[in-house]
């Protein structure tokens, strides 16, 4: 496995309209076309295609035919329940814009009850021409029954090989965010719908934008685009990888925020660009979530998850790489930081739930603040990496106040902090390779070593994946017992808004930072004198 990653640049000449003759570089890096693109005005009563009114027929065709969860089916029409249903007239009121050719498209204006589908034919996984460039300049696109925005057929540029390293220039799909403009996508998903006579799968789309094909999401020329994404269910989902470039990506989710899902294979990869993922609208869901590996070489990526449920900002199946870029993940689980990973990571382990909106600050040997951390969620695990953090004691205090430049919480760099108080931990891991997972009951043999989690102990099956311990005072919102990341019964009299203060020179108030992962549990405060 390679120890230094070179960022993934998009491999397609993207086209612009209404611009100069001469190429100008987009936010990844390439050269950019300033021919013309086609023209998709959104709108309510009408859809016009480079100003002509869209049709049945051509590159971009309208219909009303949304593929979506129909109520009243029964139990042989597929695994959904009430709450996945919607009526044959809901459905109706959508408009579907289908792309039928290769090409890159310009999307503006707003659609208030529609999806935008891309379908370039059965045939199209194996063409390598079958690709679609989607640009959203200044469009608001919401579906309350289906995703907003679905990638049917394109040309699937992977192989299914199980690497931590992929390619995804020639993706059949690529999303982009046009420079200076804010754009929203608020979707819902589709319950697994059985093909006829059977309990196979014939549909099933879990995300507000779903693609079925490898995609890359980047900004313009200068990444200064904006997408808000506010889904039902996931937030972005891929089938195959994913990889992020440039531009802002804004994620409020009630599952995953952003997801791969190929067992063993998929990689979700960020060059660049600022990720914000919010999984906090539901009962449960990770920040960011593959099923094979994340790798992060650069931009700025912030992922909080559910607090509710034993989710992880970073959560993969095969592993997590940081070599670059502005890190900070919270939630009440640790997956593992891969040995291979080149850049500093500090994981915060807290003995009891710390709450949304609460300010920490870490601050160098020097006493000089080099990050505020506000999380959006209640978290138990706050993982932070940045090419920032080097071999030294580091010390962590709650704040009162932390001015500076917020990235949207995280605030770097600090210009002030004021009302500190003094965090120290009880047990520490300094190592590569380190992650705190719940497998099948209990934690894989090597996994947090015995005498370092929060408490002091290993758990030993307390709880399956998914089904932390519920507080009984708690049981109405569901949260679990206002612990450390591995559960557990709290102190008497302890809830959510407490914190477990214990005599000072108990605690270890020096953070230090080794070469590669260090992990510091049963982070709490001295007492005051």
């Amino acid at each position: 496995m390679k120890r230094n990653y070179f960022a993934v640049l998009l491999g397609f000449s993207l086209i612009l309209s209404g611009c100069s003759t001469s190429p100008s570089v987009s936010s990844t890096g390439i050269t950019v076309s300033q021919t013309e693109a086609t023209l998709i005005q959104l709108g309510d009563d009408q859809i016009l295609i480079n100003g002509q009114p869209a049709g049945e027929t051509g590159a971009v065709q309208l219909s009303h035919d949304i593929v979506y969860y129909e109520a009243g089916q029964g139990a042989e029409y597929g695994e959904g329940g009430t709450e996945d249903e919607h009526s044959a007239e809901e459905a109706l009121a959508h408009t579907v814009i289908t792309i039928r050719e290769p090409g890159t498209y310009r999307v503006s204006g707003k659609l208030s009850a529609g999806q935008i589908a891309i379908d370039l034919g059965e045939e199209a996984k194996d063409d390598p021409n079958a690709v679609v460039n989607l640009i959203l300049d200044q469009a608001e696109i919401t579906c309350t029954v289906a995703p907003a925005i679905i990638v049917y057929n394109a040309y699937e540029c992977a192989k299914e090989e199980a690497l931590s390293t992929v390619d995804t220039q020639a993706a059949g799909f690529n999303l982009m965010v046009a420079d200076g403009t804010e754009n929203t996508v608020s979707g819902a998903y589709v319950a697994r719908i059985y093909k006829e006579g059977t309990t196979k799968k014939l549909h099933k789309y879990d995300a507000a934008i779903e693609s079925k094909v490898s995609l890359n999401l980047s900004g313009e020329t200068a990444g200064t685009g904006t997408l808000i994404v506010e889904a039902s269910n996931e937030g972005i989902e891929t089938s195959m990888h994913m990889t992020i470039n440039g531009g802002s990506w804004i994620i409020h989710s009630a599952d995953d925020s952003l997801n791969a899902n190929e067992d063993g294979v998929s990689v979700i990869t960020i060059n660049g660009g600022t990720v914000r993922c919010n999984a906090g609208a539901g009962q449960e869901g990770d920040g960011i979530d593959s099923n094979g590996w994340i790798v992060i070489n650069g931009g700025t990526v912030i992922a909080a998850a559910n607090p509710a449920s034993m989710d992880s900002g970073l959560d993969s199946d095969n592993g997590i790489l940081i070599h670059g870029g502005t890190v900070l993940a919270s939630g009440n689980m640790f997956d593992e930081v891969d040995s291979a990973s080149t850049q500093n990571v500090m994981v915060f382990s807290f003995a009891q739930t710390q709450n949304a909106g609460g300010k920490l600050v870490l601050s160098d040997s020097a006493g000089q603040p080099l990050a505020g951390f506000t999380a959006a969620n209640d978290y138990t695990v706050l993982v932070y990496s940045s090419p920032q953090l080097s071999e030294q004691d580091y010390t962590l205090a709650r704040a009162e106040t932390v001015e500076g430049e917020d990235l949207g919480g995280l605030i770097t760099p600090v210009t002030s902090a004021a009302g500190l108080t003094t965090l120290g931990y009880t047990g520490t891991t300094l190592g590569r390779g380190m992650g705190m997972r719940p497998q099948g009951g209990e934690f894989s043999e090597g996994e947090f070593p015995e005498g370092e989690g929060p408490q002091g102990e290993m758990p030993q099956g307390e709880f399956p994946q998914g089904e932390p311990p519920v507080d009984e005072a708690n049981r109405e919102t569901g949260r679990p017992d206002q612990e450390g990341p591995m559960g557990g019964k709290p102190e008497e009299g302890r809830g959510p808004q407490n914190h477990a203060d214990v005599p000072a020179g108990e605690l270890n108030t020096a953070f230090t930072i080794q070469s590669g992962v260090a992990l510091f549990s049963g982070i709490q405060a001295l007492t005051e004198e």
